[in-house]
């Protein structure tokens, strides 16, 4: 059984409530009366990462403690859409988005996601109830979390300086884990402060600069929209005039930053800008945007990962013009190209989950809104999947491999997503991830990668 999206159901309670009226009239004429902050999960140290290159900051920290620590209040004065269905798992396949239109809620999670997750954590069921506990018991889920919002966020190469960048990553996930709890408890204090942080960015930034500003645009603008969503289309106590200031910030703030790629970088910067475009489009309605980030993915993804049907070299990112030697070097020399190997392998694993991550949460996304790109790189993706959770499953590098050795050669908190869209909806067999996922749960938040086991396990 298919569950309706909220969209879905909100027509079809219109035309029942118009059939009930021309049948009610009918009656009466005949007589009748009758939607770099660490991991918080205690077994991942959530630590910053170093960057490899100048230019990109990769640094990310949980919450300070100033955001305080106090009680939830529990008060709840409506209750979100998308209630639990004992069904709500039953069917796979991604429902088609309204004719002309986009699902809503539909950034990385839906209505039918959320009824899944409802039931299974009402039910107590494992992994589902261990990861809300998790997100619940986090410094972003605080009632007293307080926001910093800058008016100019100045992030420089390794965040020298980080006038604003730390506190601008720990909000926007912050905003989401209040967002999604409110949509998954129906506990209003949750949507109020989400809100709340939401709305004191988008009254006071005005720009980012330095080095790293379209990364850390990318980064925050992929997140912020994800709250802003599950808001606007679960929750009515969110001002129309701060929902179009919202979207205005999104649009002038972020957007420009982020809406034409970067293709000499290394490819976790585009490919994050790919998803923070996808996710403003969706929240904005613009189609036109949402088919530009879509067309500029399925571009990037084969030049990020290499197939031997793509010949003896990668395939060059779109526009460059770099030569055989030079793509070697831009895959930091892996010794050889093989199925699966990521540009980013052999730099580190901490930017590959970045640029990993923001691949697959952009095809979520897309996947919601009718167009399934994980399916159209299932080849592609799976291979990437194996080929880089091996070496975290215990299989040892081969020698010739990246020098020997890896850098960063730790879990993050993404591959949850992408195995469920590609080893569970798909069927693709995907051992070494399937073991990474399970030892990894419940994941927590990092940057782009926030709650993946509380809302992606199927």
């Amino acid at each position: 059984m298919r569950l309706l999206h909220l969209g879905e159901l909100g027509s079809v309670v219109s035309i029942a409530l118009m059939l009930t009226s021309l049948g009610a009239c009918a009656a009466a004429s005949e007589g009748d009366t009758g939607e770099d902050g660490g991991a918080l999960d205690p077994k991942h140290d959530g630590g910053p990462r170093d960057d490899a290159s100048p230019g990109e900051d990769t640094a990310g920290h949980p919450p300070d403690e100033d955001t305080g620590v106090g009680a939830h209040d529990g008060s709840s004065e409506t209750t979100p859409d998308g209630g639990a269905h004992d069904d709500a798992g039953d069917d796979t396949t991604p429902p088609p988005p309204p004719t002309g239109g986009f699902v809503h809620p539909g950034i990385m999670v839906d209505g039918r996601q959320l009824a899944f997750v409802k039931a299974k954590i009402a039910a107590g069921t494992a992994p589902w109830k261990g990861a809300l506990d998790a997100a619940k018991g986090s410094a972003w889920a605080k009632s007293t979390y307080t926001a910093k919002p800058r008016e100019s966020v100045d992030c420089g190469s390794y965040s020298t300086p980080d006038y604003g960048c730390t506190d601008e990553k720990s909000d926007a996930i912050a905003a989401y884990t209040q967002a999604l709890l409110w949509a998954l408890t129906g506990e209003e204090a949750y949507a109020k402060k989400s809100a709340e942080i939401l709305d004191a960015w988008s009254s006071t930034v005005k720009k980012h600069t330095l080095a790293n500003a379209p990364l850390q645009s990318a980064w925050v603008g992929s997140v912020f929209p994800r709250a802003g969503e599950l808001l606007k289309h679960t929750w009515t106590g969110w001002p129309a005039a701060n929902q179009a200031r919202f979207a205005k910030m999104l649009t002038d703030v972020y957007l420009p930053l982020v809406v034409k790629g970067d293709i000499e970088t290394n490819g976790n910067w585009e490919l994050s800008m790919i998803e923070a475009t996808v996710d403003i489009a969706v929240f904005t309605d613009d189609r036109k945007l949402f088919d530009g980030a879509v067309a500029m993915w399925r571009k990037r993804v084969p030049a990020y990962i290499y197939l031997t049907s793509d010949g003896t070299t990668p395939v060059k990112p779109a526009g460059s013009t770099k030569s055989a030697s030079d793509l070697t070097k831009y895959w930091y020399s892996p010794g050889k190209f093989v199925d699966g190997l990521v540009q980013e392998t052999c730099r580190d694993y901490g930017h590959l989950e970045y640029g990993l991550a923001a691949m697959f949460n952009a095809a979520q996304t897309a996947t919601i809104q009718g167009v399934d790109l994980f399916q159209a790189e299932q080849h592609r993706i799976a291979a990437a999947l194996e080929f880089n959770t091996q070496y975290l499953d215990g299989v040892a590098n081969p020698g010739w491999l990246c020098g020997g050795s890896f850098t960063d050669l730790k879990n993050g908190e993404t591959w949850e997503l992408a195995y469920a869209a590609i080893g569970i909806r798909l069927g693709v067999s995907l051992p070494h991830t399937k073991n990474v996922v399970e030892k990894n749960r419940p994941t927590g938040a990092d940057h782009h990668m926030v709650w993946e086991t509380l809302t992606h396990v199927e």
